[in-house]
């Protein structure tokens, strides 16, 4: 049976105190939530395992895309994300500097199966170290999202987002990392990452599509019709030296 749920949130401040790990009091309503993937490459950045997978399919599909605002100072630049995910436990979206070291800023969707699968979202910080995870205060807003079986899709909006320390340099280039965890009604478990995308630059919709040159063309030595091969001038030559040796 489908339950399809969203969370209608204007602006809401995500936090979770370290004890309880809880969401703020959410209002659920029935809807659908669409992924494509329509614009990849175009007007939105694309992840996904396997590759080139159909977000709107029926087969199993981790994807992720980003569109990312010009960034403006002070506040760097605003995102909207969609995810999609098989999962009993959640999905998640990760985005890091480096992420190997340092911390991952994650965003979860996921159902809650103690509680007839409702959907819920939280936002949690990876130590890309030890792989801990703790609750943390981050502004997200307009979330939106819905559980069909062990089908997870959500989207959601993060504003001021910005990959430098300092506030006068606004950078967007992140590694988006994507996986799945579990959840049993009141734990968060280890978010295991399934896709590393490798530092991408989320205002660059086409910036994880490779580009190759074309081909040079070797005028000179290729085999052009027009162009005059080394043995036929030694030919040539050895005809003209011929020529004058029989007139002498």
């Amino acid at each position: 049976m489908e339950r399809g749920m969203i969370l209608l949130v204007a602006a809401l401040m995500i936090y979770v105190s370290p004890g309880v790990q809880g969401t703020a009091h959410l209002s659920f309503v029935n809807t659908t939530v669409n992924i494509t993937r329509h614009g990849c490459g175009v007007t939105k950045l694309c992840v996904e395992t396997p590759n080139d997978c159909d977000p709107a399919g029926n087969t199993s599909c981790l994807f992720g895309s980003v569109v990312s605002t010009t960034p403006v100072a002070p506040n760097g630049a605003n995102l909207s994300i969609q995810l999609r995910g098989d999962s009993n436990g959640y999905v998640a979206l990760g985005l890091t500097v480096n992420a190997s070291e340092g911390t991952t800023m994650l965003f979860i969707c996921g159902q809650n199966s103690s509680d007839n699968g409702t959907f819920f979202f939280r936002t949690m910080q990876r130590n890309n170290t030890d792989d801990m995870l703790t609750a943390t205060e981050r502004r997200v807003t307009e979330i939106r999202g819905m559980v069909e079986g062990s089908v997870i899709k959500c989207e959601f909006d993060v504003p001021g987002v910005n990959a430098s320390n300092t506030r006068t340099s606004h950078v967007t280039t992140f590694s988006i990392l994507l996986g799945t965890g579990s959840f049993d009604g009141n734990v968060v478990g280890r978010f295991n990452a399934t896709l590393n995308s490798g530092p991408l630059n989320l205002a660059n919709p086409a910036s994880n599509i490779q580009t190759t040159l074309a081909p040079t063309t070797n005028t000179t030595m290729g085999n052009n019709s027009g162009a005059v091969q080394p043995h036929a001038v030694l030919l040539l030559l050895s005809v003209l030296t011929l020529s004058v040796m029989l007139r002498a």
